[in-house]
């Protein structure tokens, strides 16, 4: 009864405290042994020693997305407790250790060099070479340690911390390595078409940051409204809008972070809001009947108002990335566009002799706002049905393709651009598009059919492009789109995205079979909240 009772505490965790103050060279059980060993062949008996506590291996982390790699270890692993510190090596992540201190309950000790029982320390270590985004964290000795080359490896090794301690929980003992497959970790949201508050905003921040994102889109230019306070041109800003002060709370929430906002106007279509205030830039075709959302590219001062709104906002959007747009310009969907747009096919022969074609003419429009882009050292995206086949002009080569359709008008299959040497990434409109009021042939996303079907290099449809294409394939962004901006509130649109997100983060950080099932995928989502 006594064994008995005694292995059943065990099983209960009981002795975390005696390995909390231990220094986590050996395990228990050698301690034992030590003991035992010491009293053996003595002239009188020595006192039997107080049984030891012994522990099983530990499980590999549960967390979204799953950790790469766990060295299993024996020990009772780490929780906080009231009056733990965190420490960091350099003051360069101060910001990542008031953070996970604030969320566990923990106090942030600053630069420190002493060793405390239950501390957390965050360091940088001179792995040079290392992907960035990559960390180790061990836990041993009653202590957690998390290391990686740059500050961004370091928060994610805090958040897969957070999500393991979740609801009490207990970090296991062992180390973890760990980093994603893919650089570009996105969600993409519609603001033009439907205005999110700020605040709805920067809640779907923080969940990103907690899951290991790294970008937020904000396509916040189209027909429907355009939703950021402008100083160069404020008469083309719809009534709802984002004033500058907030975006940059949630440039700089997004940043503490490690996110990435990119900005996207779209250009030459989508435009329907600016034509609103300057009607004199709207597009007609050969009989004078306008063409929605698109501006007249033989205009200079269609192009002079895009710039002057690219210049602007590069100011207020610091971030390496920027997208350029460029989809679904209605002048390049008909039969023969030079007929039914004459103005435009003269503008295109002036610019480029007798060849020039309207589809040049777009091309030569799109370089020439990345070159505007350019000059404030941004790398830049355009969506792949703004690369028109048959040109006599070229896109820039720096240009990424952001694939997410092929049902445009002489749609090229993705590996045409990557055989091309373009860096891609993933928008499957098929996977990753959730599409509000479910328009045309679009369903809501699920998770489980992400989860199950999709992986980065599933770019179009259901079919995967050949693996060695991977390198050039930069990641992916899973998009809200706001055709219909009333079919969902705000709350809805959140719980209607929580699993199709842990799906697709999931695979960008590591596209190869999860080794849980989707029924216990969606408990643990539900575990963690």
């Amino acid at each position: 009864m006594v064994v008995a009772a005694f292995v059943g505490t065990v099983g209960l965790g009981v002795g975390v405290g005696f390995w909390a103050s231990a220094d986590g060279g050996g395990e228990p059980d050698g301690g034992a042994r030590r003991s035992a060993d010491a009293g053996a062949g003595s002239a009188s008996p020595k006192p039997s020693p107080t049984p030891s506590r012994s522990y099983p291996l530990s499980q590999a982390p549960r967390t979204i997305p799953a950790v790469r790699s766990h060295t299993p270890a024996r020990g009772p692993g780490w929780r906080p407790a009231h009056g733990e510190r965190v420490v960091v090596s350099d003051a360069d992540l101060a910001d990542e250790g008031k953070l996970i201190a604030g969320e566990l309950g923990l106090s942030y000790a600053g630069e420190r060099n002493d060793v405390r029982a239950g501390d957390v320390r965050l360091a940088l270590n001179d792995d040079e070479g290392a992907n960035p985004e990559s960390y180790s964290m061990t836990v041993r000795g009653g202590r957690v340690n998390i290391s990686g080359p740059a500050d961004a490896g370091v928060f994610y090794g805090t958040r897969t911390l957070k999500q393991e301690v979740h609801g009490g929980g207990t970090a296991p003992e062992g180390v973890v390595h760990d980093q994603p497959a893919k650089p570009r970790r996105g969600f993409n949201l519609d603001i033009a078409r439907k205005p999110y508050s700020a605040s709805w905003i920067e809640d779907r921040v923080k969940e990103l940051g907690d899951l290991k994102f790294n970008e937020l889109g904000l396509h916040f230019s189209d027909d429907q409204g355009f939703r950021i306070e402008s100083t160069s041109h404020p008469e083309i800003v719809s009534k709802d809008h984002l004033t500058k002060a907030q975006v940059k709370r949630i440039v700089d929430l997004a940043a503490s972070r490690h996110i990435t906002v990119v900005p996207e106007i779209d250009s030459p279509g989508h435009l329907g809001a600016v034509i609103a205030a300057h009607p004199d830039l709207q597009l007609r075709n050969a009989q004078g009947v306008p063409t929605r959302g698109a501006v007249d590219i033989s205009k200079d001062s269609a192009a002079a108002i895009v710039d002057d709104l690219l210049d602007e906002y590069a100011g207020l959007f610091p971030g390496s990335e920027w997208h350029l747009g460029g989809d679904e310009y209605q002048a390049l969907t008909v039969a023969d566009p030079q007929a039914s747009y004459p103005q435009l096919a003269a503008a295109a022969r002036e610019a480029y002799g007798a060849g020039g074609t309207v589809s040049a003419l777009a091309t030569g429009w799109l370089n020439d706002r990345a070159d505007t882009v350019r000059a404030h050292d941004r790398t830049m995206r355009v969506w792949n049905d703004g690369f028109f086949r048959g040109s006599s002009v070229q896109p820039a080569k720096d240009l990424q393709v952001a694939y997410w359709t092929g049902k445009e008008i002489g749609a090229r299959q993705p590996v045409e651009y990557l055989s091309a040497g373009r860096k891609v990434l993933n928008y499957n409109d098929e996977f990753l598009y959730y599409v509000l009021g479910e328009p045309q042939t679009f369903v809501y996303p699920t998770g489980q059919r992400i989860y199950e079907q999709w992986n980065p290099r599933v770019l179009r449809g259901t079919t995967a492009v050949p693996s060695r294409y991977d390198g050039q394939i930069l990641g992916g962004s899973f998009a809200v789109w706001s055709d219909f901006p009333n079919a969902q509130t705000e709350a809805q649109v959140a719980a209607g995205i929580r699993m199709p997100l842990r799906a697709t983060v999931q695979k960008l950080w590591d596209p190869g079979k999860p080794a849980l099932s989707w029924t216990e995928f969606r408990k643990l989502a539900d575990r963690l909240g």
